[in-house]
């Protein structure tokens, strides 16, 4: 017969103790989800990414400092209004306007004016129109969303070489 001294020592000396306790198993088996659940977060970001917006990235981060310095100083002091329809829906087609004055409140005609549709969930929806003019100082452009949900639009007026852009985040809505 063991003394209860010997019993315990005995417990204690058998190698595969620790794995039989409930707790030491769940605190293995708690570990051991947390790391498949960040595996699979790790999986679903690289199987999912929708890509960059624009493909020359880089060069566009590097000439931004100087690019908005230049335009600081050639600023033409212009003030651009978009008029976007508060309720877009998908599929149906609205009317954009774009309006642009100077300092004094005399209409402005750019060159060129562009309407660019970013969707940023997804890269390859992305698209740009051409704004017609409607009068001076006034592009317009009739367009339609092809997919419910946010929208980041652009809108480049061009000027010789310099660039004029109002920037403005929307909403579409299922009809």
């Amino acid at each position: 017969m063991m003394t209860p001294i010997q019993t315990r020592l005995r417990v204690h000396l058998q190698p595969n103790a620790a794995l039989r306790n409930p707790w030491v198993l769940g605190w293995i088996g708690l570990v051991a989800l947390v790391l498949g659940v960040n595996l699979v977060m790790v999986y679903l970001a690289f199987a999912t990414n929708p890509g960059l917006v624009n493909a020359d990235y880089y060069e566009r981060g590097r000439n931004y400092e100087r690019t908005v310095l230049t335009r600081q100083a050639r600023d033409p002091g212009w003030l651009i209004r978009a008029d976007i329809p508060a309720s877009l829906q998908v599929g149906q087609t609205a009317s954009i306007r774009v309006f642009f004055v100077d300092r004094a409140g005399q209409p402005v005609d750019p060159e060129a004016v562009t309407f660019h549709a970013y969707r940023p969930s997804d890269a390859a929806r992305d698209f740009s129109l051409t704004m017609n003019r409607e009068g001076r100082g006034r592009y317009g452009v009739e367009t339609a969303f092809p997919l419910i949900g946010v929208w980041d639009t652009l809108i480049v007026a061009r000027l010789g070489a310099d660039e004029f852009s109002i920037s403005e985040r929307l909403r579409v809505g299922a009809p």
